[in-house]
């Protein structure tokens, strides 16, 4: 099987798991980049505070997304953007809790999608001091980009697994999941008890 995956970065308007105002995707094929996309989202009521510790990480205001489409809207999108593809994302808890928060948020199933966490490869491939985003990404040689940019963001967690891959000699995720011990999971409705607070590490 090819390396196929699809890199995925959510930022949070605040601290609930369902306040998703930004999203960064990243399509690879058979190991290369062959798509990418981004759009604002506009968070569901009750959960759409912009707390100031959030702005000033990813700079994004409520005036940012007054006209962007909400989570139920522009859920499709990203499934159809994603297919069948696993999903990858740096500290997968984080963005995992969050599509299940907008999806409880909203009404909606959580979509049964595969996912695999980039911070625990990077963490059983390289020893860094920090295995934070831009340190694992420099790691893997993908330097100066805008962190907290989710376009950006998911760039660079792609780029840890291509690198991951290639260390690892892995020609897929099922491999590359093997050699480093990191398993794929699948994404349920119920909220994983330590996602409140899983953004630390990005």
């Amino acid at each position: 099987m090819p390396l196929d995956y699809v890199a995925i970065d959510f930022e949070t308007a605040n601290s609930s798991s369902a306040s998703a105002c930004s999203v960064g995707l990243v399509k690879v094929k058979g190991g290369r980049v062959v798509d990418k996309a981004s759009w604002l989202i506009k968070p569901p009521y009750g959960h759409d505070d912009f707390s100031e510790w959030n702005t000033r990480i990813h700079g994004i205001v409520r005036d940012d997304v007054i006209g962007a489409l909400g989570w139920a809207e522009q859920l499709p999108d990203l499934l159809a953007f994603a297919g069948d593809d696993i999903l990858v994302a740096h500290n997968a808890g984080f963005d995992m809790g969050v599509i299940r928060g907008g999806c409880a948020a909203t009404g909606l199933d959580t979509p049964s999608s595969r996912y695999f966490c980039s911070l625990q490869v990077a963490r059983k491939t390289y020893h860094l001091d920090s295995y934070r985003l831009p340190v694992a990404a420099m790691a893997a040689g993908f330097e100066d980009f805008a962190h907290h940019d989710a376009l950006a963001d998911a760039e660079a967690c792609a780029a840890i697994i291509l690198h991951a891959a290639k260390r690892h000699d892995a020609s897929d995720l099922d491999e590359l999941a093997a050699a480093t011990g990191v398993r794929i999971n699948v994404l349920r409705p119920v909220a994983a008890r330590a996602e409140a607070g899983a953004g630390a590490a990005r």
